[in-house]
C-alpha cells in the first residue's frame, strides 16, 4: 500500500493496472486516456493532476501533470482530496460520486454507463493500493 498521490502510489497503481488479470478482462475493450484532478488535500495545498493511457485492459502511461493538462481526454474527472479518499475508503460509491456531481466528469457520459464495470474495476485496483492518511 502506497499513501494516495505520491509517486509510490502512481508507480505502484499503474503496476497493478497492468498486472491484475481481472482488470485485463474487464477493460479488454475500453481505449481512451483519463485525466483526474484532486482539489487540494493531505498531501498538496494545490490541485494535483493524473494522466492515465488507458488501452485494452493496460494502462501504458500514468504520470502526474506539473502545468495545467490543456489536451483532449475521453475523460476529464474533478474533485475534492476528500472524495476520492472516500471513495478510495469504500465509503462513497464512484457512481454515485459521479451522480451526485462530488466528482464532475467532462466526457460522453454514454460511454462511461456503458463502461460500469470497468469504471468500477479501475476503482478496485486504486483501492487495492492505496493507503488514506489518517
Amino acid at each position: 500500500m502506497a499513501i494516495f498521490l505520491t509517486e509510490k502510489w502512481l508507480q505502484d497503481f499503474e503496476e497493478k493496472l497492468n498486472s491484475d488479470p481481472q482488470y485485463a478482462e474487464i477493460a479488454r475493450d475500453w481505449e481512451g486516456d483519463v485525466v483526474m484532478t484532486v482539489n487540494s488535500g493531505k498531501n498538496s495545498d494545490k490541485p494535483v493532476v493524473i494522466y492515465f493511457d488507458l488501452w485494452h485492459g493496460k494502462c501504458r502511461q500514468a504520470y502526474f501533470v506539473e502545468n495545467n493538462y490543456n489536451k483532449e481526454a475521453a475523460f476529464i474527472l474533478k474533485g475534492d482530496y476528500e472524495n476520492y479518499a472516500r471513495i478510495l475508503k469504500g465509503e462513497l460509491h464512484p457512481m454515485q460520486a459521479m451522480l451526485t456531481r462530488k466528482l464532475s466528469v467532462q466526457g460522453n457520459m454514454g460511454l462511461m454507463m456503458r463502461s460500469v464495470p470497468t469504471v468500477l474495476d479501475f476503482v478496485r485496483c486504486a483501492q487495492e493500493v492505496t493507503e488514506i492518511p489518517d
